[in-house]
């Protein structure tokens, strides 16, 4: 029989269980994603960085919890953000681009920060070098601004009458710079004219594309951009209204409606950086885990596009290309 104080134990230790539950599920690490962007626009990054973590052994809302904080394309805000997941304490923050990264590197010296970015890290500030990254920050650089004279060499062989180029870029985006300086030393040594048009603003954009057309160059090449990735529908629709022939930077442009792309892929990068995220979770330092540069990249060709703007895609083209979209 269970006499009165052993009954009263046992009613005390079942209320504790509802509280014993709670605390184990506050206990879960909280890794903090911090994005210059919509929810709505990037859930293919978000679906490669739960992948990365799932990888590590974390799956989100099982022993993981990701806080996520979008700026809603409001850049100034990045910094009060990253600021609020310091202040909640989070085991990880996860950088998503450029400014994000930046704001997260200034909001904490000590929770550890992952990165995806598209400029040299070392030169940037951001690590003390590739291999020892020395602080709380490490990740992945994935350099696209290096792929210029790669892109316009593709581009000429989808229209190999062109000569006139035109490339299209974020006037105040730290990689701008190296793309178009990549492009233009490209160009040179082919004997080829490059004109360069900025846009900021997605008025901008379109005042850009009229610009294009008016000056009569014969194709473009799209700079990487969060803007620009969060308009690629408008922008392939531009490209399709001028009929202009345009080379981005992701398949997800060409997925959009875009002729042709050449790139890492960014699934992938983020699969990268939820791995690392998850290592740091399981005791890993951030200084002691080299920066990771992307060893996958895609070439993919909208082959409809390609054949409402009447052009003949090259048989070499095809064979190289890693998905051609029918």
């Amino acid at each position: 029989m269970i006499g009165r104080r052993d009954f009263i134990t046992l009613l005390g230790g079942a209320a504790a269980w509802p509280l014993a539950a709670r605390a184990q599920q506050a206990a879960m690490p909280v890794v903090g994603f911090l994005r210059d962007s919509t929810a709505a626009e990037v859930g293919y990054l978000v679906d490669g960085l739960r992948k990365g973590l799932a990888e590590a052994g974390f799956v989100e809302g099982h022993n993981l919890t990701i806080d996520y904080a979008w700026s809603e394309g409001q850049s100034v805000r990045l910094s009060t953000l990253a600021a609020e997941l310091v202040g909640r304490n989070v085991s990880v923050i996860v950088s998503s681009a450029i400014n994000a990264t930046f704001a997260a590197k200034a909001a904490t010296s000590t929770i550890p920060v992952v990165f995806a970015v598209n400029i040299d890290p070392v030169a940037s500030g951001l690590v003390a070098s590739l291999n020892r990254p020395g602080g709380n920050l490490t990740g992945v650089s994935y350099l696209t601004s290096e792929l210029g004279a790669k892109r316009l060499g593709l581009m000429h062989e989808m229209v190999p009458r062109v000569t006139d180029f035109a490339v299209l870029a974020h006037p105040t985006y730290p990689a701008s710079a190296r793309f178009i300086s990549d492009v233009e030393a490209a160009a040179r040594s082919l004997g080829f004219r490059i004109e360069v048009f900025n846009a900021s603003t997605e008025s901008e954009i379109d005042t850009a594309f009229a610009g294009v057309s008016a000056r009569g160059l014969g194709a473009l090449l799209i700079a990487n951009n969060t803007l620009f990735t969060s308009r690629r529908e408008h922008i392939s629709a531009l490209a399709a209204r001028y009929a202009l022939p345009t080379m981005y930077a992701w398949r997800e442009f060409a997925n959009a409606g875009g002729l042709i792309c050449y790139g890492p892929s960014f699934p992938d990068v983020y699969r990268l950086i939820g791995g690392y995220a998850g290592r740091i979770l399981k005791g890993e330092k951030p200084a002691d885990l080299p920066v990771m540069q992307p060893t996958k990249f895609e070439l993919v060709i909208n082959l409809k596009t390609a054949k409402a703007l009447g052009l003949e895609v090259p048989d070499r083209l095809l064979a190289l290309a890693d998905e051609v979209i029918e």
